[in-house]
């Protein structure tokens, strides 16, 4: 008997549709009853490799080397997926299989994962017929309903087409404006990996703009003028506003309420004391409508601003609701509107979560009052669904054993998606204005009429209630001041205001149509967002502080690289846009794969072109600085170039790339000023390993400064003798038992003395000093108590722990000890 082969993009698909299709047996990697056999993938099983014939065994990384412009590419298996390629390829083979259902993800991605086994299993044609299930969710039902309407896989020609020249025209501009950039980092010696890609360098130049705004921003004293007013029902504030002609000049001067004049300020005060007002005021209702169905971008965006947490996690804990645990659709989606036929099920899912304890009435009211209404376009659209619709609840309810982050996540989708069929919240807003003068004060006021969709959504807002006035009643200032304040740079991007620009990178491009183009698409997509901002994370292109990304030197010296080329195309939204645009339309067979593939190689040739003809590096034009610390070894001027600081005088200077990590003007002057600098962060061993140390500035055996790395804390120099004497002993060496002494590193005696022992110990580990009398707890216990202050290498994050020697085994050891954590709660069981 004939089967069909299933194949799906993850294991825990695999196991939902042979659930759903029922009377399975499950094997070791796969599920099979009398008509079909289902089996996955693990993601991307097979990557794109250049041909053998157009790949540089040596030398790949150079310059004459590029660039690589294969006629076509081979796959390569993936080292991880190797074994479950080899259980898809024997089923395949399978005399009894004789068609394939392609069950991987609906869209773009999940169109190459199956596209590429095919070609490695086939070749360029298919030897079994082939057909598409298309899911936008995971229930039982949704399942069935799609292998009632599977497509033909002509369907899918110009998916896979667009699937196909996307990865490979990322390959060719990644690779080797990669292999280019970091051949001229790496000119004069070292290996500085420069990673360059169509996403992820315009997503950095958004980033690094922004710093350069907050750089040359100019903060100004202003002031603002605040009275407060006596009626006969109570008092009220009021802030000054200049209602005449608009002042000119900055943006910020351009603000009703600020006045950049101290005197002008303190004139307005002296003015209105003691004075009163006429008072005019308007009350007018005001609504607001409910926000629309989170698509994937909305949804990380609206976890990091409420809950602080990463665009990856976010991802992470909706792909384990949708395939774990069946509580909510798709989730890599871009579409905010559910499909017209849909209303059918909302009430269903309604019905299934009115029994919900917290949140159940919501949904009921929402079925009494019969508020699901198909016509509604704003919720129930065609025309604005794409590969899949909003990202909703499914009607599963929430389990035990969902992880917090799993929680917050279904939270804030099941509240969004309750809250859409609200009606919009009300309210009276009044608008006065008193006038003392010439001088008119506002006071704004707002009270809550109906809750609407904030009541379901959990956000009722406060009323801001203002006192009462009657009729050509007047207002006397009993009260009245100005405010000194200061004008403040743009803030930095957070993961949630960066999606935001990555999703309406249109406003970064000047061309109409292409903006125009934009609006569809942005840079990048809702699924690979999360990993674009990881990876210029782990390129240390950006580093974390707190919420905000802050990019390193790293990714201001690759943007003045491409732009000193002019290649800056690979640092515009535009580019990618235009990618972006192109393939969509290549989805809807609207334009010719062929001739964007010439165009991407048209590109390529470029830019190697560029690279190639640079020559030196260091007489690249750039905004470099001039720094203010004078040359240590004759007192003349620093300059920065592309790859160094030097001095102009004599022959001075510092790489500015040491160990994988790229030094900042600021860490250059520290260390030229004061021959150190503090514990720097991102620097990488020759076996690949992040590391941390201070930096000294200290002269060679030939009288040149040279910066040097101070792995213990001992300021770069070798210990002698007397270096030791009346120094403070904190313990005795757990490796040989002599004195250990405090020369701001703790060291064994016998080390300096004759170098018998090796034993020693830096003061500062993970940017926290460890001070003598833990040292000596440490040494006479084997352990500290718990301290607080140490810093994560991964996650810059402050942490608590206590340090251990094992003294037993005489190798002087360091490990972390950490406190227990809290037990969790177990919930009781029904």
């Amino acid at each position: 008997m004939s089967k069909t082969l299933i194949i799906a993009e993850k294991p825990s698909v695999a196991g939902d549709i042979a659930r759903a299709l029922g009377g399975m047996t499950r094997q070791k990697d796969f599920y099979e009853n009398e008509s079909y056999v289902v089996s996955s993938a693990v993601g991307h099983l097979l990557e794109l490799v250049a041909p053998e014939k157009f790949e540089v065994k040596r030398g790949k990384w150079s310059l004459p080397n590029l660039p690589v412009l294969p006629d076509y590419f081979d796959l390569a298996p993936i080292k991880t997926g190797a074994a479950r390629l080899q259980v898809i390829k024997k089923l395949y083979k399978r005399a009894d299989v004789t068609e394939i259902v392609n069950a991987c993800d609906a869209g773009r991605e999940g169109e190459l994962i199956f596209y590429n086994l095919m070609r490695h299993l086939n070749g360029k044609h298919n030897k079994k017929p082939v057909r598409r299930l298309w899911l936008s969710s995971m229930t039982p039902t949704a399942i069935r309903a799609g292998f009632d309407k599977l497509q033909d896989d002509a369907d899918m020609v110009p998916l896979q087409r667009a699937a196909v020249c996307r990865s490979e025209a990322d390959w060719l501009v990644g690779i080797n404006s990669t292999r280019a950039m970091t051949a001229l980092h790496s000119v004069g010696g070292g290996f500085m990996l420069t990673t360059v890609g169509r996403v992820q360098t315009p997503t950095l130049a958004i980033i690094v703009e922004r710093e350069q705004q907050r750089v040359a921003f100019e903060s100004r004293d202003y002031w603002e003028v605040n009275a407060q007013f006596s009626v006969a029902a109570g008092e009220y504030e009021g802030r000054w506003l200049n209602v005449g002609p608009p002042q000119a000049g900055k943006d910020d001067e351009k603000r009703l309420e600020r006045i950049f004049d101290g005197e002008r300020a303190q004139q307005i005060v002296a003015e209105c004391e003691g004075g009163s007002g006429k008072i005019v005021e308007k009350k007018k209702p005001s609504s607001e409508s409910p926000p629309a169905l989170f698509d994937l971008t909305s949804l990380q965006r609206e976890a990091n601003a409420r809950f602080g947490l990463s665009a990856r996690a976010t991802l992470g804990a909706a792909q384990a609701l949708y395939e774990r645990h069946k509580m909510i659709t798709y989730p890599r989606t871009d579409s905010k509107v559910l499909p017209s036929d849909y209303p059918a099920v909302v009430n269903k899912t309604l019905q299934s979560l009115s029994t919900e304890a917290e949140t159940g009435v919501f949904a009921q009211k929402i079925l009494d009052k019969q508020w699901v209404n198909g016509g509604n376009k704003r919720i129930f659209n065609d025309a604005k669904v794409s590969d899949h619709f909003a990202i909703v609840p499914t009607g599963v309810l929430p389990k035990d054993s969902l992880k917090d982050i799993e929680r917050k996540v279904y939270q804030a989708i099941l509240r969004r998606f309750l809250s859409v069929f609200y009606p919009p919240t009300r309210y009276e807003v009044t608008e006065r204005r008193t006038t003392v003068g010439t001088h008119v004060f506002e006071t704004k006021g707002r009270i809550l009429l109906d809750s609407g969709w904030r009541e379901a959504a959990g956000q009722l807002p406060k009323d801001a209630i203002i006192t009462a006035v009657t009729a050509e009643e007047t207002a006397t200032v009993v009260g009245i001041e100005s405010e000194k304040k200061r004008t403040v740079p743009p803030p930095r991007y957070s993961e949630a205001t960066l999606l935001s620009a990555m999703e309406g990178a249109g406003k970064f491009v000047e061309d109409e149509e292409l903006r125009e183009a934009m609006r569809e698409r942005g840079i990048g997509t809702p699924a690979t967002r999360a990993a674009i901002i990881e990876g210029l994370v782990r390129e240390r292109y950006l580093i974390r502080d707190g919420r905000e990304l802050v990019p390193t030197p790293k990714a201001q010296s690759l943007l003045r690289l491409l732009r000193a080329l002019k290649v800056e195309d690979l640092t515009l939204p535009a580019m990618t846009g235009d990618w972006e645009y192109k393939l969509r339309r290549m989805e809807r067979a609207d334009f010719d794969h062929e001739q964007f593939m010439k165009e991407i190689r048209k590109l390529t040739t470029r830019i190697v072109d560029a690279a190639k003809a640079c020559g030196e590096v260091e007489k690249l034009a750039g905004d470099y600085a001039t720094l203010q610390s004078p040359c240590p070894s004759c007192g003349g001027t620093v300059r920065e170039s592309h790859r160094r600081f030097s001095c102009q005088s004599c022959e001075f200077f510092l790489w500015k790339a040491v160990a994988g990590r790229e030094f900042s003007v600021a860490e250059v002057e520290e260390l030229l000023s004061k021959r150190e600098t503090v514990e720097l962060e991102g620097f990488r061993s020759k076996m690949g390993r992040e590391f941390s140390a201070p930096m000294f500035l200290r002269k060679d055996d030939d009288g040149n400064w040279k910066a040097i790395f101070d792995f213990d804390n001992n300021g770069g120099k070798e210990l002698t003798a007397a270096d030791l004497q009346d120094k403070e002993t904190v313990g005795a060496c757990p490796k040989c038992t002599a004195s250990v002494r405090d020369v701001g590193v703790y060291v064994c005696k016998r080390k300096v003395d004759d170098g018998t022992c090796d034993f020693s110990f830096p003061r500062r580990i993970l940017q926290r000093e460890l001070l003598p009398a833990e040292m000596q707890k440490l040494l006479a216990d084997g352990q500290t108590d718990f301290l607080d202050g140490f810093i994560s290498k991964k996650n810059r994050r402050p942490f608590k722990a206590r340090l251990k020697i094992n003294k037993e085994d005489k190798s002087g050891a360091l490990t972390f000890d950490f406190p227990p954590r809290a037990a969790k709660k177990t919930a009781a069981k029904k």
